[in-house]
């Protein structure tokens, strides 16, 4: 990526702007021959239309991201398929439900911040999934703290809930209902079993001593109805605070969406599997930017990571059901669901501070070398699920 003298400051004399979103750079190219990915292990990896689909959506989607962060008015792209459906982020840590578990329940400075208090909190977020859960536990029992944890509380609150009609999981993945594994009736009633037996079994101690991320997936990994996504997941989250610190680089856990998305980036995988593929495309963004000629604005100077690439395939797996139609994945699905509606509730943007970029955001500073301001932004807007 071309750099620019705004890396490291802001140019004055000139408002903050986002270039422009190109439609046809985004739109499928069919005339165009997708590129042949020469890998040493075992054969070229060999790739689809879709593939460079995948960088010019996950690039466009972080302009809208800026755009909507620097409080531009819509349409913040030009790309119908972008304006008309729902996509995550391409960084999955400036999703919404990601935010919050950042900002309101890891980051707390009225609550505990011991591993075993902190890793409760997290476990008991996700186990759900649901900002609006996690509310109305808090709002019954005041701060949430392993130490006040009583099971015959939680479950009347969350049976009162779900007899009232309210819906106390997120849609965004599917929790496993638990009941061979520890026998009881309600879903909810499984998965705080689920949070105890972790918890009696010194869990946060645990990943508190593991050394590497897939040490951190295994821990999780072993406990019933956990299965690799879910781990995975897990285990990223718990990483967001400062219980863990491991490279969102070092491990990799494909996901179903993302495996769909990979076959229809790559005709020929090439021998890779699907972890080494999804390292291959974090590996390869600059020069994959660099040769569609596409300025991708990076997280205040933060790379794409494993999980973000993983996330991506999922998204494209949608993208390309409107946009290459022609291009089939395993599952066979041919729409997207979910159409895009913006959100009144504004997010201040926050992020592990181990990632040292808050400071940034902070002072109003633009995201990388491929833009400039010349006045603090007040970086806020709503972000899609994750």
């Amino acid at each position: 990526m071309a750099k620019s003298s705004a890396s490291n400051g802001r140019k004055r004399g000139r408002p903050a702007t986002i270039p422009a979103a190109i439609q046809q750079r985004l739109d499928v190219d069919s005339e165009r021959k997708a590129p042949i990915i020469v890998s040493s292990h075992l054969a070229p990896a060999k790739t689809t239309a879709v593939y460079d689909s995948y960088w010019r959506f996950a690039a466009e989607r972080q302009r809208v991201f800026y755009r909507r962060a620097l409080g531009e008015p819509a349409p913040w792209t030009g790309n119908r398929v972008l304006a008309t459906y729902k996509f995550t982020n391409a960084y999955r840590a400036s999703d919404r439900v990601s935010q919050y578990l950042i900002r309101n329940v890891i980051y707390r400075e009225d609550l505990p911040d011991t591993p075993e208090e902190v890793v409760f909190r997290i476990l008991l977020f996700k186990l759900f999934n649901k900002i609006e859960t996690w509310q109305l536990l808090e709002r019954s029992v005041g701060p949430i703290s392993f130490a006040d944890y009583r099971f015959d509380h939680f479950d009347r609150i969350l049976t009162k809930a779900m007899d009232e009609g309210t819906r106390i999981y997120s849609a965004a993945y599917i929790m496993p209902p638990g009941s061979s594994a520890f026998g009881c009736k309600a879903k909810h009633q499984n998965h705080l079993k689920l949070l105890e037996l972790m918890m009696s079994k010194a869990l946060p101690a645990k990943l508190a001593e593991a050394l590497t991320m897939q040490d951190g997936f295994e821990l999780l990994r072993a406990f019933p109805t956990i299965g690799d996504f879910l781990a995975y997941q897990f285990v990223t989250d718990v990483n967001y605070s400062e219980v863990t610190d491991f490279s969102e680089m070092d491990f990799v856990i494909p996901g179903p969406g993302a495996r769909d998305g990979l076959r229809k980036c790559f005709a020929d995988t090439g021998g890779l599997s699907d972890a080494e593929l999804i390292r291959l495309m974090a590996d390869r963004q600059e020069e994959e930017c660099a040769r569609l000629g596409l300025e991708f604005p990076s997280l205040w100077g933060r790379r794409l990571q494993l999980i973000d690439c993983q996330n991506l395939f999922c998204e494209v797996d949608k993208f390309a059901r409107v946009a290459h139609p022609d291009i089939a994945g395993w599952t066979g699905r041919t729409r997207i669901k979910q159409k895009f509606a913006p959100q009144a509730n504004p997010i201040e943007f926050w992020y592990p501070p181990k990632w040292e970029i808050n400071d940034r955001i902070a002072a109003g500073a633009m995201p990388n070398e491929a833009f400039e301001s010349s006045r603090p932004a007040t970086l806020k807007c709503e972000a899609e699920d994750g």
